[in-house]
């Protein structure tokens, strides 16, 4: 399946499209929030294995509908080396279908569901893992990079 292109305004200032990576492999990964448990556990788990990630030939895009100020802080604090891109009007996230009802303590809401997508040198997604539980996810990844090479 062909992943949607997008432009979305990224924490370096630029505008970054999933165009521009052609040629190489992406981990595209959805989280619902900068600086909450579960995602800062994520975004540091891919931070820690990134040099793994990268030694293969694959970039990291992380992506919220945070604002860019939030991101830059997060991407700060947490020592992040790749980009956090910012979709502020969800319109990404209902094209990846990651924006789903959700209900926590009995109350519905519209969330990120965390997510994430593997696509290749040609624009296709490979795999995807919805609901991701963060422990073990980026091993998970790489196992499947892996199997792509």
């Amino acid at each position: 399946m062909k992943a949607y292109d997008f432009s979305l305004l990224a924490d370096n200032g630029r505008n970054v499209s999933l165009s521009d990576y052609k040629g190489k492999k992406v981990v595209l990964y959805f989280y619902p929030k900068d600086s909450t448990p579960g995602c800062t556990q994520e975004a540091c788990s891919f931070r820690d294995n990134f040099s793994r990630l990268t030694a293969k030939g694959v970039v990291v895009l992380g992506i919220s509908k945070d604002s860019i100020k939030r991101h830059e802080n997060f991407k700060k604090k947490n020592e992040l080396p790749f980009l956090l891109l910012s979709d502020e009007n969800s319109d990404v996230c209902e094209k990846y279908e990651v924006w789903k009802e959700k209900v926590n303590f009995g109350k519905k809401y519209f969330g990120i569901e965390r997510s994430t997508f593997l696509i290749d040198e040609k624009g296709e997604i490979v795999k995807e893992w919805r609901k991701v539980k963060v422990k073990g996810h980026v091993d998970e990844v790489l196992e499947e990079i892996e199997k792509c090479n």
